[in-house]
């Protein structure tokens, strides 16, 4: 089922508040990050080494005592949590409820199916764009993890990779396409606004990570914009996540092919 219409706001001081309000939340969560990450690569692009010879982590240690280190990843779960409960209850606030953006439990047999298809059907396609961009020059290696083996690697990978889709799919599909749509966008012009924002909150680990991204955004947003569930997204993003982080702090150093 696709989502309902959204109705278009008319009211000029009303859609002045909801533009002021995106703009907010983009500056507190992913719109800053992106800023970040565009700086990121400009700073490695000049940097006299190649980009495939230089690294991007992460999950790297942020302590070097153990317990705070814990705590300090811990810390990052929660303000990524954080953003996607700030979009969902802006958009409670606007008058939608959580089962109008498919975050309800109405259909956990077609959320999984349908989070396991899209999974494969990005991961796999994914990791091979990654690797020949490595190849051709443009993108940065990426190491997932550089934890140590702690006790609580692989929880902390976890939380991670959960944190991590809940923020985007929450903030870059159902709020930010949702507001846009009630300023008046297109449902095409929506998608991509979010798709190349996507993608720009990537560009850290090079042209391949924005492209690979952006072609994730427009997947993801799609199916949203016909399924109108959200779960599914969450889900297929956290399978990915998961798989990346935990699968390389487990094989990094026993596999000669992974970087």
């Amino acid at each position: 089922m696709s989502r309902p219409p959204i109705a278009v706001i008319t009211d000029p001081r009303t859609r002045r508040l909801v533009t002021l309000e995106v703009l907010v939340v983009l500056t507190v969560t992913i719109g800053l990050s992106a800023l970040r990450s565009a700086l990121s690569l400009l700073d490695a692009v000049l940097q006299p080494v190649p980009l495939a010879q230089q690294q991007v982590t992460l999950n790297a240690p942020a302590a070097q005592v153990g317990l705070v280190d814990l705590t300090l990843q811990l810390t990052r779960v929660l303000q990524l949590v954080g953003w996607g409960a700030l979009g969902a209850y802006l958009l409670i606030r606007a008058g939608f409820a959580m089962r109008a953006v498919g975050l309800d439990a109405r259909q956990p047999g077609r959320d999984a199916l349908g989070a396991a298809g899209l999974a494969a059907l990005i991961g796999v396609p994914g990791l091979g764009l990654y690797l020949a961009a490595r190849a051709l020059g443009v993108s940065l290696t990426v190491a997932p993890s550089t934890l140590g083996q702690t006790w609580w690697l692989l929880p902390v990978l976890v939380a991670s990779a959960l944190a991590n889709s809940w923020a985007e799919e929450v903030v870059m599909v159902a709020y930010l396409i949702t507001r846009l749509r009630q300023l008046g966008w297109s449902e095409n012009a929506s998608l991509l606004a979010q798709a190349l924002l996507r993608g720009a909150y990537h560009l850290y680990q090079g042209l391949g990570g924005f492209v690979g991204n952006v072609v994730m955004g427009v997947v993801f947003g799609r199916v949203w914009q016909r399924t109108n569930r959200l779960w599914m997204l969450v889900g297929a993003h956290a399978l990915i996540d998961v798989v990346a982080f935990t699968g390389y702090a487990l094989l990094a150093g026993r596999v000669s092919w992974l970087p």
